[in-house]
């Protein structure tokens, strides 16, 4: 999925993290909802401003940033 249409980041908005579609709902937010447990239709019910399509794009983002770090400790 590509997530750079999905997922911004502000300087002013939620202290420059990256967040979803503009809104106020960080990656961070997200992927911390997942971890914890919640389901995907779980999220989904609390946030109906999401999409499963932003929740896979969370997950593309951090699987990204998680690959340019393990490449950046490589070089």
């Amino acid at each position: 999925m590509d997530y750079q249409d999905r997922i911004s980041i502000e300087p002013g908005k939620r202290g420059g993290k990256p967040c979803i579609r503009g809104m106020r709902i960080t990656v961070y937010d997200v992927l911390d909802y997942l971890a914890s447990g919640m389901s995907e239709r779980e999220i989904l019910d609390d946030f109906p401003d999401l999409t499963r399509d932003d929740i896979c794009a969370c997950l593309a983002f951090a699987a990204d940033r998680e690959r340019r770090l393990v490449s950046f400790g490589a070089s």
